[in-house]
């Protein structure tokens, strides 16, 4: 996972340390030496992810933190403190400025590339959101509001998985004065209990005695309806594998013990009131864009909208690395299946398949009808080769299992075409992209359907 970095510390053989470690990881990596210079920076080459020193002359860490948090352009920027500070009270300060973490000095390789690789997949789901609200206010829809103290947290719902009954009790009566806490040992079905509860954020200890929390971490994870869910574990002192793993999995933050009650409070805030923002994000997208960007079939976002994002898309990423890939995917033969069954079935066959292109493809890409049995794929971050194996996971998933339709015994047997093209190919606009996607599906069209076609200086197949 590429990101770029931006590390502030006012001693330069600390810069350099960090900038060579990371640089061996492949993170594009910036650097300051100030707190003036940070905010400068931040402005100018728009980090990923923040590494900050603590203690610098002048605008030390925390103002710097609190600076970031309050400007709504880039509160949602992950920042890590990097500090030889470890006292409770110096990580509650943090947390309380905006940090999402802190790195005690000496910094180790593996929780140090663990964490920002965590932060930056999170960073990427809220960019994606952010942009489709900036898509809806080019498009004249109201902005939500922003993730900031605003965000009230005094009535979290809170689900607290833990088996030691004393360690239990304790925890739960630190949180109870932001919310309502739910213990529960960790043998019970999560999935039920969160989808009847509507948790704010699942606390899973990883030292439970007849369960392991990872599991339980992954499971939750894996789920379809709680995934969403923040995930904050508490992990024994000097533990570092467990750490990593959990972090690996998606875990959103950690707790070392002994528990601090400021700390965990603190920690405990701040995941509600970003889940919360998350949430409004997506509910003013989803009220905004229900009616007025939507296909009425399929539920996917209709052509207009396409147009509209994948602009927004393109513009994010020039003079960057990242890529944007497009595929564009026809149902072969659909008018067939419309003169022999109807119109009715050939509705219930694009149902169907706006269905099996949502489940198959990730949280951050995009789905549209293009217009008839045309659909489009909107992919950001992601290079040429990824997102060939997406197209080909997707154009099995229709040919391998037969559509329902009413009236039609056994189902009828679909398949699709695809064409994919990438902005690292010469596109500079959201209509060269398209035509160059929609090239290699005329492509993947006239080599004999059912199949995965790439845009280049000649159109070639795929697998």
């Amino acid at each position: 996972m590429s990101a770029r970095v931006l590390v502030v510390d006012d001693v330069i053989p600390n810069v350099k340390l960090l900038e060579a470690k990371l640089t061996s990881e492949y993170f594009d990596v910036v650097t300051a030496n100030s707190g003036e210079e940070a905010l400068a920076r931040v402005a100018e080459d728009a980090p990923d992810i923040i590494l900050l020193d603590v203690m610098m002359p002048g605008m030390d860490g925390f103002e710097v933190c609190r600076r970031l948090k309050a400007n709504a352009d880039t509160m949602h920027i992950p920042v890590i403190m990097v500090t030889a500070l470890d006292h409770p009270r110096d990580r509650v300060n943090g947390l309380e400025a905006g940090a999402d973490d802190f790195l005690t000095k000496p910094v180790q390789d593996l929780p140090l590339f663990a964490r920002v690789r965590s932060l930056v997949r999170l960073k990427m789901l809220t960019d994606e959101l952010r942009m489709r609200e900036t898509t809806g206010q080019n498009l004249g829809f109201e902005a939500s509001g922003y993730l900031d103290g605003s965000i009230e947290v005094s009535d979290a719902k809170i689900l607290l998985i833990e088996d030691y009954e004393r360690v239990a009790k304790r925890v739960s009566g630190h949180l109870e004065e932001i919310g309502q806490v739910t213990i529960n040992d960790g043998q019970s079905d999560i999935q039920d209990l969160a989808n009847r509860e509507s948790f704010d954020l699942i606390i899973v200890s990883l030292g439970l005695k007849e369960m392991d929390g990872l599991r339980i971490c992954s499971n939750v994870r894996s789920l379809e309806t709680i995934r969403h869910l923040p995930l904050l574990v508490l992990v024994d002192e000097g533990d570092s594998q467990q750490l990593i793993r959990a972090l690996e999995i998606g875990v959103n933050d950690y707790l070392v013990r002994p528990i601090d009650r400021l700390e965990l409070l603190a920690r405990a805030k701040t995941q509600v009131r970003r889940k919360r923002y998350s949430e409004q994000l997506r509910q003013n997208m989803h009220m905004n864009f229900k009616m007025a960007m939507t296909d009425a079939v399929t539920g996917l976002y209709n052509r207009h909208f396409l147009y509209n994002h994948l602009d927004t898309l393109i513009r994010s990423v020039e003079g960057t690395d990242k890529k944007v890939s497009v595929m564009m995917m026809d149902l072969d033969h659909f008018k067939a299946v419309n003169d022999q069954y109807g119109h009715g079935a050939g509705d219930e066959v694009l149902k169907e398949l706006g269905h099996r292109i949502s489940q198959n493809i990730r949280g951050v890409d995009m789905a549209a009808r293009y217009g008839g049995e045309e659909f489009v794929v909107m992919m950001p971050d992601t290079d040429v080769d990824f997102a060939a194996g997406i197209a080909e996971r997707l154009r099995a998933s229709v040919s391998d299992t037969p559509f329902m339709v009413g009236g039609v015994e056994g189902g009828l047997a679909v398949t699709v075409s695809i064409g994919l093209a990438c902005t690292d190919m010469g596109f500079v606009s959201s209509k060269d992209l398209l035509n160059g996607a929609d090239k290699a599906l005329y492509s993947a069209k006239g080599e004999g359907r059912n199949r995965v076609c790439l845009y280049g200086p000649e159109v070639r197949e795929l697998g």
